[in-house]
């Protein structure tokens, strides 16, 4: 382990301390955008309202240096709304870019399902590509850029619900749950306080440390093959009918190189792996309708695959 390893793994205890400054609990929410972060992946985030979702995201943004914006998701919010467009400068006689909401470090996408399917795909084609094209010029997005879209589990009425292709652009479905009645306690307490927020880095640190983590972290083969067969074992419940795609494998693989780097290991764990595995998989996967009509959830096939998939001996 070297010694720049060892400082990073201090600067990101003390992201998590500067985070909690604006939020309560919630440390694994906190690493999966972290890491997402860190990878150049996004984030689906899955809560009902008034769980501190912007308060979040804004705080990440804040100790992380980003730039920040929030748009909320409606019928008529339209792609021009979130890439941008061209205006015409009649003093100038040429046109100029008046950008979108996409153009930042960090963009909160409030109830990604309430905006038409053409506007989903305009901002899922920005994630993929970290670019934007209008009248064909190509515009490329400030880096790093991560999308974090939130959706609300118990409001369907009017809705877009993401097709399950553009779902899998997602590296993580990360769960926002109620607080524990302890941590929501000094929630309240804490509330009126009004800390400053340091901050511990910055994008063009991002950038660096991004490419020290693909170089400087060794994933075993035994440890790909767990996660091979994992991805696969979805894939061959008689409950699914569509299970993990190769885009999940690849999730695994570069989130757990991360974490294991964030927590000062240039070496993947079979723990990893299973950790990872619930916000990864759970929106890659499509259930039966009669195993929806019984109740079983997506959780419950990652729960039943981790039990009957061997993990190699570390």
């Amino acid at each position: 382990m070297v010694e720049r390893e060892k400082d990073v793994y201090q600067q990101f205890r003390q992201l998590a301390d500067e985070v909690h400054k604006v939020i309560i609990g919630n440390d694994e929410i906190i690493q999966q955008i972290v890491i997402a972060i860190f990878t150049g992946n996004h984030v689906l985030l899955e809560s009902v309202p008034g769980m501190g979702k912007t308060m979040l995201a804004k705080g990440i943004a804040d100790v992380m240096d980003m730039d920040f914006k929030r748009v909320q998701c409606t019928p008529d919010l339209t792609a021009t709304d979130l890439m941008g467009k061209m205006s015409y400068d009649q003093d100038k006689k040429a046109y100029n870019l008046e950008k979108g909401v996409v153009f930042t470090n960090l963009l909160l996408v409030d109830e990604i399902n309430r905006a038409q399917p053409k506007t989903q795909s305009a901002l899922l084609e920005s994630m993929a590509e970290k670019s934007v094209t209008l009248m064909g010029t190509t515009y490329t997005l400030p880096q790093p850029f991560t999308v974090i879209a939130t959706q609300n589990p118990v409001e369907q009425a009017g809705t877009f619900p993401l097709p399950e292709a553009q779902a899998d652009r997602f590296m993580f479905k990360s769960v926002l749950k109620y607080l524990p009645v302890e941590e929501e306690m000094v929630m309240l307490k804490t509330k009126t306080a009004k800390e400053k927020i340091k901050k511990i880095f910055n994008p063009p640190e991002v950038l660096i440390i991004r490419e020290e983590v693909k170089s400087g972290v060794n994933i075993s083969d035994s440890i790909l093959e767990y996660i091979v067969r994992i991805v696969d074992g979805t894939r061959k419940r008689r409950e699914v009918q569509a299970g993990g795609s190769p885009r999940a494998s690849i999730s695994f693989m570069e989130s757990a190189k991360a974490k294991a780097f964030f927590e000062g290991r240039d070496y993947v764990t079979v723990n990893d792996v299973k950790e990872l595995a619930f916000p990864i998989l759970r929106h890659r996967i499509i259930l039966n309708p009669d195993s929806r009509d019984f109740g079983v959830t997506t959780d419950d096939i990652i729960a039943k695959v981790l039990e009957h998939t061997e993990p190699p001996v570390e």
